[in-house]
């Protein structure tokens, strides 16, 4: 039900103005979520349940969350990694608009094909900040986007502070990384790697090496799931700092 009147607001109204409402209309959407079985972390909502969508995933009526950014919101409490100046690629609106009201903290977003709202637009391969900018940078569901991933992982290195960290999620897979530059049409891009505009399948050892390679120390988290909050099972966490 829900992704049939989703589809149908994309299709009669305009994208900006469904954006400019998002709040507003998911404050109407919510109503008849009501409860106390589960709870977004994100927006605090309390929910009979959430939505299920045809992917699997389990969206918050109220925020737009999902089960990734609950758990990265828990992950940045419980390790304490909002402060100072915190970059953030390709930013879900449910979290952008949680950090930029954040006490102790510098926000900036950046959203490099105009799919985001964000305030800059940062080319992950060239960032337009100066060395050891940031204390932490968020890099959830980018890298696999991106052709030249070591020169992206080298100019991450170079922005964060010492000691600073990347919070790296990707889609992953058994065995090593897969990826074929000569496979380039969306058609090919979804058959190999499961979307039409990813260039490569990562493995969680091949990534954390490619990281390694770049001057980081690697750490890979493991998660269960989380029924009260939404949260999947066998999710996994990259979570790569620049050595003091």
């Amino acid at each position: 039900m829900y992704e049939a009147v989703k589809k149908l607001a994309k299709k009669s109204f305009p994208k900006q103005l469904l954006l400019k409402n998002e709040l507003f209309l998911r404050k109407i959407l919510a109503v008849s979520y009501r409860g106390n079985a589960v709870c977004c972390n994100i927006c605090e909502s309390k929910l009979s349940h959430f939505i299920y969508l045809e992917n699997g995933e389990l969206l918050c009526p109220a925020c737009g969350s999902l089960p990734r950014n609950r758990r990265l919101w828990q992950q940045l409490g419980e390790q304490d990694l909002l402060r100072g100046n915190v970059l953030d690629f390709s930013p879900s609106r449910c979290l952008a608009r949680k950090m930029r009201v954040q006490k102790g903290i510098r926000y900036v977003s950046s959203d490099f094909v105009g799919e985001f709202e964000a305030e800059k637009s940062h080319d992950i391969t060239a960032i337009a900040e100066p060395d050891d900018s940031f204390d932490l940078v968020i890099c959830y569901h980018v890298l696999e986007h991106v052709d030249n991933d070591q020169r992206a992982m080298q100019e991450l290195f170079r922005v964060l502070k010492l000691g600073g960290k990347v919070l790296i999620q990707t889609p992953f897979k058994e065995g090593d990384i897969y990826e074929d530059p000569t496979i380039i049409s969306p058609e090919a891009r979804l058959e190999h790697f499961g979307q039409e505009d990813h260039v490569r399948i990562y493995s969680e050892s091949g990534l954390a090496k490619r990281l390694g390679s770049a001057g980081f120390s690697v750490e890979i988290k493991h998660f269960e799931e989380d029924l009260k909050f939404g949260m999947k099972e066998n999710e996994t966490l990259l979570i790569a700092t620049k050595p003091k």
